[in-house]
């Protein structure tokens, strides 16, 4: 990891949980939704509104598809994480989230 992404992190990131099949590890990070181009929102449901919305994750502890990330008494399931690079060194990991449901 680069250290400025590192400092950053420290200074303004989140304290979330990442939660993997064999280990649980508490990591700072950005969690923020993503914005929506169009002006629709969720689509009603009879028990009431889905949050739709999608999430991005930017962080230095890898997420991968399937792991959970818990942030301010909500879980996310991870769609998909993947590694950026500066030159060959590892910069950050950026993944996209959706809220878990209750059942999982």
């Amino acid at each position: 990891m680069t250290r400025w992404v590192g400092e950053i992190l420290r200074r303004y990131g989140q304290e979330v949980t990442v939660e993997r099949e064999d280990r649980t590890e508490a990591v700072r990070a950005f969690l923020q939704p993503v914005t929506q181009r169009s002006e629709g929102g969720p689509e009603p449901l009879a028990a009431g509104v889905l949050d739709g919305r999608l999430w991005l994750y930017l962080g230095t502890s890898a997420v991968q598809t399937g792991d959970v990330v818990l942030w301010n008494g909500r879980r996310f399931r991870v769609r998909s994480g993947r590694p950026h690079y500066i030159g060959a060194r590892l910069s950050h990991w950026r993944a996209v989230l959706e809220r878990a449901r209750e059942a999982e």
